[in-house]
């Protein structure tokens, strides 16, 4: 099981970082985050490696948002800054089991977590 949390309401500009915890199972593969926002698709915002050595992201949050994770606590984080009101959505973490890269299916989501940015 995932659980995101870590969202909240902040101001354009500002910075905010999730996390992703895993229960009943270890990661032993590749994280991804998604986020939605209201009337929209699901969108791809960035996965890396169980190793935490290759990082891939969209080219919206490329420079703005970091990924990486601690093995050790089973957890996947995603840093964001310069955060923007587009930025606005309910984020999501999933794992994959795909042995390609970057991923493009994942099987685990854990809920979301809300992030309302405000100008």
């Amino acid at each position: 099981q995932l659980q995101a949390s870590g969202g909240g309401e902040v101001q354009a500009g500002g910075s905010v970082r999730l996390s992703c915890a895993a229960s009943g199972r270890t990661f032993s593969s590749a994280v991804g985050w998604f986020r939605q926002a209201p009337g929209k698709e699901r969108e791809f915002i960035a996965t890396i490696t169980w190793s935490g050595t290759m990082q891939y992201y969209a080219d919206s949050v490329k420079g703005r948002f970091t990924i990486s994770r601690d093995n050790a606590k089973n957890t996947v984080y995603l840093q964001m800054s310069s955060l923007k009101p587009e930025d606005t959505a309910v984020y999501y973490c999933a794992a994959s089991l795909e042995g390609s890269w970057p991923p493009k299916q994942y099987l685990y989501w854990g809920q979301g977590t809300q992030v309302t940015v405000s100008s």
